[in-house]
């Protein structure tokens, strides 16, 4: 058996018989290279740029069938931010403003608008500061966005539903089953109100410099135990990289490594806010097509199969937020290989969906994978799951490529190890 390992750039080739496993488990633990996820606290007053782009969680609901223009909002760090290998805004670091407009469709050809504005910003043991920026993006939803960070929403005549009216009632006429369903889905029914709960993330671009005081420690996932990296060091030596297709065409890269049992798994995700997709049956497909002609969303929509170790996935999370269009997501493979305590070690691939690919007749996908892990990362840690996380570098890591339907992809190709709290 031939193990490939890369150590300072040069790939060396073993002829492994025996004891395979142990030996390319010791050549990948002396070779990969291992990133710590919280940096150490450097020196110096930091000041991030204008331009600089933070990822907000709301705290607070913004609504326009119930929020007020003029109320106050608040919203948390999403993501620790990294300046210059610091820590410049730890876990912890809020943001307080005023929801400045909120317009709710007073017609059907007029779009609702809320505008978000953040004025103070908190920083754990560094007291409070003045920010200027604007909301640049809210994650999966699928309104749009002014220059002035005004969120605008959508008309129903922009979704499909609308399109199709007529097609849908003379449907109904020539078969009630279906027509009735049509009616039970509410297909057509649009909602144009822009809805966000507490949890929505987005970002917020800084339009003046923010000066602070010093570099923070960070308040995120400790590193893996040693025992731990050895053990993940054995199954990514060679472990696949890449799942397939039903078709066998390379699919997703695995970014991703867990540790602990599904129900660990199931319940880190849950705490976190993600949901898990139901499979292809005839009522989670009247589902779906309700939300995609609806312009709506549906967590629970189910995802395609992908396949590693000969199988399809044995655990599968998304995040959705008012559009079928996007959403975050992954799947998961458990491994033969055990924890030193007994608990499995899993192989994920998460991407992002950002748009419907009409060539492919699939999602499109950020190309992105980077940033996708950090966002599983994070949402894990903020919802309390994690008790470790470390970056890990793989003997021969990817780079980029294309998905089983053809989207392009990069990444750094390193793999997100999280230890899931017992």
């Amino acid at each position: 058996m031939v193990i490939a390992v890369t150590p300072a750039n040069q790939v060396r080739k073993f002829i492994v018989a025996g004891s395979a496993g142990l030996l390319a488990a010791a050549l990948f633990i002396f070779s990969a290279k291992i990133i710590a996820v919280a940096p150490r606290v450097a020196a110096g007053a930091p000041t991030l740029p204008a331009g600089t782009v933070l990822y907000l969680r709301l705290q607070s609901a913004v609504s326009t069938k119930a929020s007020q223009s003029g109320q106050s909002i608040n919203a948390s760090l999403a993501r620790e931010l990294d300046l210059n290998g610091g820590t410049a805004l730890p876990f912890g670091t809020t943001l307080a403003g005023t929801l400045e407009k909120c317009d709710p469709p007073a017609a059907p050809e007029q779009r609702a608008d809320v505008l978000l504005e953040f004025n103070q910003l908190a920083v754990p043991g560094e007291g409070n500061f003045n920010v200027e920026g604007r909301v640049t993006s809210v994650s999966n939803a699928r309104e749009s966005y002014l220059a002035d960070g005004t969120v605008v929403g959508v008309l129903a005549s922009e979704a499909y539903a609308p399109m199709l009216g007529g097609v849908f009632q003379k449907v109904g006429q020539i078969n009630p089953t279906i027509g009735s369903q049509i009616q039970k889905q509410r297909v057509g029914e649009v909602s144009t109100e822009i809805e966000f709960p507490p949890g929505t993330d987005f970002q917020f671009a800084l339009t003046q410099p923010l000066a602070l005081r010093h570099f923070v420690a960070s308040a995120g996932p400790h590193e893996l135990s040693a025992n731990l990296r050895d053990a993940v060091a054995g199954i990514l030596a060679n472990a696949p990289q890449r799942a397939t297709s039903k078709n066998n065409k390379p699919g997703d890269p695995i970014n991703l490594v867990f540790i602990g049992t599904a129900q660990e798994i199931e319940q880190a995700f849950h705490e976190a806010g993600w949901t898990q997709p139901k499979a292809k049956n005839a009522q989670s497909i009247w589902r779906t097509m309700q939300a995609v002609l609806n312009n709506d969303g549906y967590d629970e929509a189910p995802v395609s199969e992908l396949f590693l170790f000969g199988r399809k996935e044995d655990l599968v999370f998304a995040k959705v937020l008012d559009t079928f269009n996007k959403r975050h997501h992954l799947r998961l493979w458990q491994t033969p290989t055990t924890a030193p305590d007994g608990r499995p070690i899993w192989l994920a691939a998460a991407t992002h969906d950002v748009g419907i690919d009409y060539s492919s007749g699939s999602h499109a996908t950020d190309p992105n994978l980077d940033d996708e892990r950090a966002q599983v990362n994070a949402d894990l840690w903020l919802g309390g799951g994690v008790q470790a996380a470390q970056l890990i570098t793989p003997p021969n890591p990817l780079s980029s490529g294309t998905t089983a339907t053809g989207g392009e992809w990069h990444t750094d190709g390193n793999l997100d190890v999280i230890d899931i709290k017992p």
